[in-house]
């Protein structure tokens, strides 16, 4: 029987990827059941997204840029939405939903999502209403779950949240521990709910009114690996591993950190106000300046570690989604926290490296680095 998604948010981010990946999956003939998506916060703009979702007609999103040296712009009718609900409007309805018909939840509702609400932690909610923050309502719905049959459950998270799966599994069984739930509630949760480490990696750059998106070509979705996980789909973007910190560190010290030095030559050189990355990379001399970093101390730091040639070949990809002529990413935008990133993107990346090749020069990101902790020291 084809196993059941619950998708926890509305997002075009997750209509461009975990939406459009089971519809390809479904597509391709696999066994996989469509999704049921659940809008989690209360009022808000989103509302129309959520009567859009359950019309059964699909909707679109539109691929734009390049992919292995080709120029893409294609659009797919993704139809692997079935409804959408709200939940606090349709409570009885997701409480049914989740006990009875979902084998599978994903989510994706911010970095602030995983935030309890004031009152989460104080006792356990009735079931009469929905608790206010997304934690408590998923453990809201788990121990429903769980007395009405405990079946297994899978959870992806998909939030922008390093160890995101470690991160809620704590953050339930911490409220869990706070509501005073049973021991067996306590050991199923452990035991039963399966809830997967997952990194995303796309560019979703706009939206589709009503719903849809429009978003980059490239997409990953790496998925840890625990003992006795089953891949309930598969698809080429998808990527089922032991190890997700390969895949992090490739986004993070190549990808975002790219991002970063050119948002530091912008700032340094006081160039246009609303340059886009795709205007700056036109300029050869910048270009070239990225590029032989790149080549000169990020791959070496890279091949330390034993990916010289991952590194080599996710550097291509990056200076294909750099230069896709239908983003415009704002250095502007890039700059935000900028003296953070650097710490996180290039001050570990020298630690890393550090711990296999401590000699290795690195000295333009060194020297980055240096300025950055005189400036901060000031």
């Amino acid at each position: 029987m084809a196993k059941q998604i619950l998708q926890f948010g509305t997002s075009r981010f997750l209509q461009a990827h975990v939406d459009l990946f089971i519809h390809e999956a479904r597509e391709s003939g696999q066994d996989i059941g469509s999704i049921t998506v659940v809008k989690t916060t209360a009022g808000g703009p989103r509302g129309g997204r959520v009567e859009a979702l359950g019309n059964a007609g699909g909707f679109p999103v539109r691929l734009r840029g390049y992919d292995n040296g080709h120029l893409i712009d294609e659009t797919i009718h993704v139809e692997s939405v079935s409804r959408a609900l709200d939940a606090n409007r349709d409570w009885q309805s997701l409480i049914r939903i989740f006990a009875n018909e979902t084998d599978i939840v994903v989510s994706n509702v911010g970095d602030a999502g995983y935030e309890l609400s004031d009152g989460d932690q104080l006792q356990p909610p009735s079931l009469a209403a929905a608790p206010a923050g997304f934690p408590a309502k998923f453990l809201a719905l788990l121990i429903h779950r769980h007395e009405n049959g405990a079946l297994p459950l899978l959870v992806l998270p998909c939030e922008l949240v390093s160890n995101n799966g470690s991160v809620l599994r704590k953050i339930l069984t911490d409220l869990a521990e706070a509501w005073g739930a049973s021991h067996t509630f306590k050991a199923w949760l452990a035991h039963s709910v399966m809830i997967c480490d997952t990194l995303v990696d796309r560019i979703v750059s706009e939206a589709i009114e009503p719903i849809g998106a429009v978003a980059e070509p490239y997409g990953l979705w790496a998925i840890k690996r625990q003992h006795h996980l089953a891949p309930p789909f598969q698809h080429p973007n998808i990527v089922y591993t032991d190890d997700l910190e390969p895949f992090l560190r490739l986004k993070l010290h190549i990808l975002n950190l790219g991002h970063t030095v050119l948002a530091e030559i912008w700032q340094t050189e006081q160039r246009r106000p609303d340059e886009t990355v795709r205007e700056m990379l036109s300029d050869a001399g910048i270009k070239h300046r990225l590029m032989s970093l790149y080549h000169d101390e990020i791959i070496p730091g890279f091949a330390a570690h034993g990916m010289a040639e991952a590194a080599t070949r996710y550097v291509a990809t990056t200076l294909e989604r750099f230069e896709n002529p239908f983003l415009n990413h704002r250095l502007g935008d890039i700059v935000q926290n900028h003296a953070i990133k650097i710490e996180r993107r290039i001050e570990d990346f020298i630690a890393w490296v550090g711990s296999r090749q401590p000699a290795l020069p690195m000295p333009r990101l060194r020297a980055l680095a240096a300025l950055h902790k005189k400036h901060a020291a000031q």
